[in-house]
């Protein structure tokens, strides 16, 4: 599944972690690969032969297991360390602290020469935010490894589909009047994507002895509320903002999760984050990095500019580390595998069938019973889960790693084969499944949906909803064949030929 990496090659090795997430992906595709020869670690990395070019060398591995970071950390002279564990289910503090370590130790055995890592701007000596006190204890622990360590301390990202972008956006697009809590008024120094990015690609050349920490940021000092004003404007949209001092992260995160497309997890650890001041101290990164940061005013108007092409290059919600993908099932023992599987036959070839497959989701719908699609994902946003709030990244096509509404795309074959893996608060595991064959002008379309309980309530949840379920994936795959089937006849509608008296017709080729 990997790239080959020709060992002729005098070029330098440079490894990119977190490549899956929004910074890690954008950073992947700006290395200049006619002097640095490119790796990146992905637990999954079919989620990113289909996104990168060729000549980027991609190995499986995971921060977590020691051994496959000394696979990957071989031969490399600069390491991106991109990686953080914000949208874990569990104690994300103590898995960012392991993980540092067993990242800095692998890359002292493998003689790493620098190593690049994001950290978060906050003053150290406050009572910060556990999501803040988290990125500067990893930037400590890779330095007390003994490689020479270049941190960027950075604040909110401006950029198209970045997290706080979309909680802007989506706040400001949404809602003409807001009940503003305390933290929409705390001072920050947003950064644009596009001077991020730069910052990080100089800090591989940048003279510096040992290790170093640099506060970045862009131009203004401003608030969440100045932001919502600012994206306001240019939208020519009118909103008010009305403070009160009553809400709570935990009621906050809540109302956000409602009216944007945060999971919950995130948005409480996020709003956290936010009571704390996050601006430059430090002026030094002025002193030796090339950057001259935009404005809060030209982020916004650069972030608009991208968000109105089809879709942006990365999401924020490609970041593994914000879905439930990151959950760790190893030890669990899974009750039976309970699956319900049906065809059909569509008077359609595959190709068409899997285009409208492809269409599943988002503003497309289930192609049966969306009311209760969607009353599945308040549920689920009710108790904590993704719901239905991130539909999708493109409208008609399906790459692996790609966000289908509270589902992702585990794995996807051209004409052949999806399969999504649930990402909805459940007590187990689930997949859907299409597969395809051709048989003669018709296509036979099976659709699966697997099951992996956990415990007894597990089965309780499977079975209390199978009539439920039976209703839905049958009216789902009938749905998906009728819509085939109509579009094939408009193709053939659609499709004229040349009337053998025409003129045309004696026109040589």
């Amino acid at each position: 599944m990997n790239n080959t990496l020709n060992t002729a090659d005098a070029k330098q090795i440079v490894l990119v972690t977190g490549a899956t997430g929004y910074i890690g992906g954008r950073l992947l595709h700006k290395i200049d690969r006619s002097k640095y020869h490119v790796r990146c670690l992905a637990r999954k990395p079919e989620y990113l032969l289909d996104r990168i070019a060729t000549d980027i060398e991609v190995v499986r591995g995971d921060v977590r297991d020691k051994h496959s970071l000394l696979r990957a950390l071989q031969g490399v002279h600069i390491a991106f360390y991109l990686i953080h564990s914000m949208g874990s289910s569990g104690d994300f503090e103590e898995e960012d602290r392991k993980a540092a370590q067993k990242f800095g130790e692998a890359a002292k055995e493998c003689g790493i020469q620098r190593i690049i890592y994001l950290g978060g701007l906050g003053d150290p000596g406050s009572k910060l935010s556990s999501h803040l006190r988290s990125r500067q204890e990893v930037g400590e622990i890779l330095r007390s490894s003994g490689v020479p360590i270049v941190e960027l301390r950075a604040s909110i990202v401006i950029g198209s589909e970045s997290l706080s972008f979309e909680l802007i956006r989506a706040l400001t697009e949404r809602l003409p009047l807001m009940i503003t809590p305390r933290w929409v008024a705390v001072p920050a120094q947003p950064i644009g994507i596009e001077d991020l990015l730069q910052y990080l690609l100089e800090s591989m050349t940048i003279d510096t002895e040992g290790s170093a920490v640099y506060e970045i940021g862009g131009r203004d000092v401003v608030s969440y509320g100045d932001l919502i004003r600012e994206y306001a404007r240019q939208r020519n949209l009118r909103r008010y903002l009305i403070p009160v001092p009553v809400l709570t992260p935990r009621l906050s995160s809540l109302w956000l999760r409602l009216v944007t497309p945060l999971h919950l997890r995130i948005g409480r650890k996020l709003i956290e984050g936010m009571r704390h001041p996050t601006v430059v101290r430090d002026s030094r990164a002025g002193d030796v990095f090339k950057v001259v940061p935009m404005s809060v005013r030209e982020a916004i108007v650069s972030a608009l500019h991208n968000e109105d092409r089809e879709f942006a290059a990365t999401r924020w919600t490609d970041a593994l580390s914000s879905s439930n993908t990151q959950r760790d099932w190893g030890g669990v023992r899974f009750g039976n595998r309970l699956v319900d599987s049906r065809t059909i036959r569509v008077r359609a070839k595959p190709g068409r069938v899997f285009s409208t497959i492809e269409r599943v989701g988002g503003k497309n719908g289930w192609y049966y019973a969306n009311l209760l699609w969607q009353l599945r994902g308040f549920i689920d946003l009710l108790v904590g889960g993704v719901g239905l709030r991130r539909g999708r990244s493109h409208p008609t096509q399906l790459r692996p790693g790609d966000v289908v509404d509270c589902w992702r795309v585990e794995a996807a074959s051209s004409n052949r084969s999806l399969r999504l893996e649930a990402e909805m608060k459940l007590p187990g595991r689930a997949w859907l499944e299409f597969e395809l064959s051709e048989n003669g002008e018709n296509t036979t379309l099976r659709q699966t949906a697997i099951f992996d309980p956990v415990g007894l309530f597990g089965l309780i949840y499977w079975y209390a909803l199978y009539p439920i379920h039976q209703i839905i994936f049958a009216g789902m795959i009938r749905g998906i064949a009728s819509a085939s089937q109509h579009s094939a006849k408009q193709d053939k509608t659609n499709t004229t030929e040349v009337p053998p008296h025409s003129p045309s017709a004696n026109v040589p080729s």
